[in-house]
């Protein structure tokens, strides 16, 4: 197990805990998280820590069936809060930049499956 701390840059990035959980697979990508947090601040929130485990898709679909999370579902989490942040008190030139890069991210992931699914090989091991 070891710890990511690439989000670790203020206060509450700091309290969040992220556990890689395994070890990488065929891919070369590992597949289970455990992300974890304590609460902190001046009001009482009792009951407010918590822990998430992320399961990601392990294994070609083709093969095992969809068993967990994608990039592309992560990314639609990310890329709708930072789209409600920008229609709301908190737009700002940084989230509509991160905004792009996300929906890059998104077209580049989608490029790559659209060709997969061209060449007839999306959902196996085969490149």
């Amino acid at each position: 197990m070891r710890e990511l701390t690439a989000h670790k840059v203020n206060g509450c990035n700091e309290a969040i805990t992220i556990k890689v959980m395994d070890e990488p697979g065929h891919g070369g990508a590992c597949h289970r998280y455990e992300v974890s947090w304590t609460c902190s601040g001046q009001l009482p929130n009792p009951g407010c820590d918590g822990v998430i485990d992320i399961g990601f898709q392990n294994g070609p679909v083709a093969e095992v069936g969809t068993n967990g999370i994608t990039h592309e579902a992560l990314l639609a989490i990310v890329v709708d809060r930072l789209q409600g942040f920008q229609k709301g008190p908190h737009a700002c030139r940084e989230n509509a930049i991160a905004l792009t890069k996300l929906e890059e991210a998104m077209h580049w992931l989608h490029h790559r499956t659209r060709e997969r699914v061209a060449r007839g090989v999306e959902g196996t091991h085969q490149k």
